[in-house]
């Protein structure tokens, strides 16, 4: 969903990729004055390193160069963190890309949902739907999701961590 703000923010179409970006729908445009591409790997989740290994070769990227937008069971509902590198956390996205990657020094934008209640299984959690409370946050979180993305590409991560973190 913040991919999708981004995109609407660059006038970005997303569309299936071909050759060595068919796993994958992406777009290419400008955001925050720099290039950026623009794409949701078309594999689960599981798997997402595939289509980012696909992608970082196509445009001949580096991994320190690729910026992850992902949700994150350990930081409460509506907070956003920036970092680069770093474990997975049990996020098993995450840990296709690194491997793929090569590396684990590629930035994080870290979307808070908050842990699941009691028991439930942290993998159904993610997969279900917000709750009503949630819903009427959502919207601004998605827009600070995609401010978040913004700051990083216009003035590097420590300064968007400065600016970012004391928000949430």
């Amino acid at each position: 969903m913040v991919l999708e703000e981004l995109a609407r923010r660059a006038g970005i179409k997303p569309a299936p990729g071909k050759g060595a970006r068919a796993r994958a729908v992406a777009g290419e445009g400008r955001l925050a004055g720099r290039r950026v591409v623009l794409a949701v790997p078309s594999t689960y989740m599981n798997e997402s390193g595939g289509p980012v290994r696909g992608l970082l070769d196509y445009y001949k990227l580096l991994p320190e160069q690729l910026v992850v937008l992902h949700d994150e069971l350990d930081i409460p509902f509506g907070t956003v963190r920036l970092k680069r590198g770093g474990g997975e956390g049990g996020h098993n996205g995450l840990r296709s890309i690194t491997r793929s990657a090569g590396s684990k020094e590629y930035l994080r934008v870290r979307v808070g949902i908050g842990r699941p209640p009691g028991r439930q299984d942290p993998a159904d959690f993610v997969l279900k739907d917000f709750s009503g409370a949630e819903r009427k946050e959502l919207d601004l979180l998605l827009v600070e999701a995609a401010d978040a993305v913004a700051v990083l590409l216009e003035r590097g991560l420590e300064q968007a961590q400065n600016e970012v973190h004391p928000r949430s």
